[in-house]
């Protein structure tokens, strides 16, 4: 099974490290291309968080935090992962759904660990601007927009894939015509979702749990139903 987790771990990897790369190389910042007219497309940007653009903050340490935390999650679900495999007791579909979490994490880590020294800091698109707390742009004296923090995990995560399909006309609460999903993403959210996803949805099979081998009786042994000399058998 350890060899087909780390399979898939690769696989994973290397399908979200080809596409995000095929995208900074070959579309134009905000640039869509329909795939299913209606309801799916690519759509190019970047954002400095996790999966969806969720951040611990703005600037440079709230990014490092953000990507130790993502590093330090790394380490202990591959620790898991190696315990899981070894105790040989697990059921199969949850060393998978991990494989997926801890390829999905470490995809969207190499992003920030080395897209900065890969790719140029472009100065004219907005997501390669700084922020204050409040998430504003910060301008220097002469009214030009300050460049985020670069190097070393503090690269932006590469997106492309929407949900294009719309609510309908009759849709009450102010849905009527927004987007159902609007949210961009990567394989590498896609595979930390699935995994959990697996996790939530089979919690209860993969969590049971195992009988005590103390209390199990050996092989062979019968026990019976009632001592024959005991009093309560006479």
């Amino acid at each position: 099974m350890g060899k087909k987790v780390i399979l898939l771990i690769f696989a994973v990897l290397l399908i979200d490290q080809l596409v995000k790369v095929w995208v900074k190389m070959n579309m134009q910042p905000h640039e869509g291309i329909g795939i299913i007219d209606g309801f799916f497309q690519l759509y190019y940007i970047e954002n400095r968080g996790m999966a969806f653009g969720t951040t611990l903050g703005s600037g440079a340490m709230g990014k490092y935090a953000l990507s130790l935390f993502r590093l330090g999650a790394i380490i202990a679900i591959g620790f898991y992962i190696r315990k899981t495999i070894l105790d040989g007791k697990s059921a199969k579909g949850l060393i998978i759904a991990l494989g997926l979490i801890f390829a999905g994490a470490t995809g969207n880590l190499i992003d920030g660990m080395f897209y900065d020294y890969i790719f140029p800091l472009d100065p004219n698109i907005a997501w390669n601007y700084a922020l204050d707390g409040n998430d504003n742009f910060i301008f220097d004296e002469l009214g030009h927009p300050v460049l985020r923090p670069n190097g070393f995990l503090l690269g932006s995560v590469v997106d492309m894939f929407q949900f294009t399909t719309t609510w309908p006309d009759w849709m009450p609460f102010g849905l009527k015509g927004g987007m159902v999903f609007g949210a961009i993403w990567n394989v590498a959210d896609f595979s930390i979702s699935v995994g959990v996803g697996l996790i939530i949805l089979r919690y209860k099979t993969f969590f049971k749990k195992q009988p005590d081998e103390e209390t199990k009786p050996e092989a062979g042994v019968s026990i019976p139903a009632a001592d024959q000399d005991s009093p309560a058998g006479q």
